[in-house]
């Protein structure tokens, strides 16, 4: 079974800026799930909120599939920002 490349869905769209957090989640509707490589884009003007707000919106989205090759060189890529994560020294020396 072949699943479409483009697909527009409504989702939920959840804000909050305060001391704690700067977040911003969005939830697909219908079962749609995001693999890897694949991009959500949001449509609407932008949301702009205040300091200590939390806002909570209904939107449409369109979820673009990764092709094969996009899914492969996001995971090689995502695997070289990890090892550069492992560039940490823990020698005793003092320099």
């Amino acid at each position: 079974m072949k699943r479409a490349r483009r697909i527009t869905v409504p989702c939920t769209i959840t804000i909050a800026h305060d001391a704690d957090n700067l977040e911003a989640h969005v939830d697909l509707e219908g079962g749609v799930e995001p693999g890897v490589g694949d991009r959500v884009l949001v449509h609407g003007d932008a949301v702009k909120i205040r300091f200590g707000e939390r806002v909570t919106l209904r939107r449409e989205a369109t979820l673009t599939r990764a092709s094969m090759l996009q899914k492969l060189l996001t995971y090689v890529r995502a695997r070289f920002e990890l090892a550069d994560l492992y560039e940490v020294s823990f020698s005793g020396r003092r320099l």
